[in-house]
């Protein structure tokens, strides 16, 4: 691996990639992925980028943007992904059981939505789950704050959703967008931008690296936007950093998120151990300490019932899964393909 480390620092390289490096890795080269397409990907090296496919049998798929690996130049082979610091994922399809790979390494996701219909605190809480359960720093940012004269009723209720969470008010066609989001975005720095279409994610990463993509006018019935970007890549930052571009997503199944959902509420996940049930749903049962709060009005009615949905949700999308794969699990030792439902 003939790679200074001042090289690979700057595509977002760090120690718990050097880690995972072996005696046997010697002649490989690292490089991490900037597009995912049906029979290869895009990655870029220290040198510069390159196309690679990945070994017969590994599908694409199993790859995010974000992503880094070891490749043969040469051969313009993927020979294997390194492990991942931390990966933004959402719900599984419900025929596969496989969860949508969003973006991979990342160290802030920013949640992009707009001082107008948009705006969707149910919504937020979805992506702070994610956002959370991946170990990846959220930061909310409100666009379209100038077109509205209820911008600080959208950014009080956006920064009531965490107590360190950052909320940015910003003009995405701004001369200071940059400058802004600066802190998140230094040298060897990964962001994402996530949120529904029209909201202005491609405006600001615009505006974040120097480029010109076309956008689109949103509706005016419910401030939904057709999509701009239709896949997910990585871009270089005039400050150094980089930045993964997604396109609109209005779906945002959970599964398996617990953990990120418990970050989210951590006012409600604080009282769980204090109620009388061990497998309390804060729903009416005796001895309930969240419901008690409510009562108290420390803890938001709306907010535990969002909560309480999420929670569902997630237990269920997460069985479903277990259930697909144990199905698959036991095709596979059969031999015989899975019934068809009729």
């Amino acid at each position: 691996m003939d790679v200074t480390p001042d090289a690979l620092a700057a595509l977002g390289w760090s120690t718990a990639e050097l880690d995972q490096i072996g005696p046997d890795d010697a002649v490989l080269t690292p490089a991490r992925i900037a597009s995912v397409h049906r029979r290869n990907v895009s990655a870029i090296t220290a040198d510069g980028p390159l196309r690679l496919v990945p070994d017969p049998g590994v599908s694409t798929g199993s790859f995010a943007v974000g992503d880094w690996v070891l490749c043969d130049v040469e051969a313009a082979l993927l020979v294997r992904r390194l492990d991942r610091r931390s990966l933004l994922q959402r719900g599984a399809e419900h025929r596969t059981g496989q969860r949508q790979l969003i973006a991979a390494n990342l160290d802030t996701l920013f949640i992009v939505t707009s001082c107008n219909a948009d705006f969707n605190v149910a919504r937020l809480e979805r992506y702070l789950a994610l956002a959370h359960d991946a170990d990846i720093t959220p930061a909310i940012l409100l666009t379209k704050a100038d077109q509205t004269d209820s911008a600080a009723d959208y950014i009080a209720q956006a920064q009531a959703l965490g107590a360190d969470l950052p909320v940015v008010a910003i003009n995405a066609k701004g001369d200071d967008v940059a400058q802004v989001l600066a802190p998140w975005c230094g040298p060897g720095q990964t962001v994402a931008l996530v949120g529904s279409s029209g909201v202005g994610k491609t405006t600001l990463a615009n505006a974040l690296t120097g480029r010109e993509d076309d956008t689109q006018d949103i509706r005016e019935d419910d401030a939904r936007g057709r999509h701009t970007t239709t896949k997910r890549s990585l871009h270089g930052l005039p400050t150094g950093g980089w930045l993964i571009d997604t396109p609109g997503m209005r779906g945002l199944a959970v599964a398996d998120v617990t953990a990120g959902i418990q970050a989210t509420f951590p006012e409600i996940t604080a009282l769980t151990d204090d109620c009388r049930f061990r497998d309390c749903l804060h729903d009416g049962e005796p001895g309930c300490a969240v419901q008690e709060a409510v009562d108290a009005g420390a803890i938001d009615p709306e907010r535990l019932k969002r909560y309480r949905k999420l929670r569902a949700e997630d237990a269920q999308s997460t069985e479903s899964t277990a259930a697909i794969h144990a199905r698959k699990r036991r095709t596979a030792k059969s031999g015989k393909p899975p019934a068809r439902r009729r």
